[in-house]
């Protein structure tokens, strides 16, 4: 199959415009809570809460992914009772 210069310009636009928009929807994703059994939306503002508690319990900064499930447990039981914000506004209620 032989692509010409202006059907390669037309993939290349197309792949640039796909790019951002498939990487954008992999910035948020949910986050199961099994202790308190609820979702939490993994979005900017829930890494703003995930670096706040590493820097009060002084963590070195890793993936929430990458942490031990007692740490992981950890979190989400500062998250919801110690981190001083109103929980109903940033959980995913499915």
């Amino acid at each position: 199959m032989r692509i010409s210069h202006r059907g390669l310009g037309s993939l290349l636009t197309a792949l640039a415009l796909a790019v951002p928009a498939a990487v954008a929807g992999c910035a948020t994703h949910s986050v199961y809570d099994d202790e308190y059994r609820d979702y939490h939306r993994w979005d900017r503002n829930e890494n703003v809460f995930y670096i706040r508690w590493e820097g009060e319990t002084h963590r070195d900064h890793r993936e929430f992914a990458k942490r031990s499930e007692p740490e992981r447990r950890q979190y989400w039981k500062w998250r919801h009772h110690d981190s001083d914000h109103d929980r109903d506004h940033d959980r995913d209620h499915h």
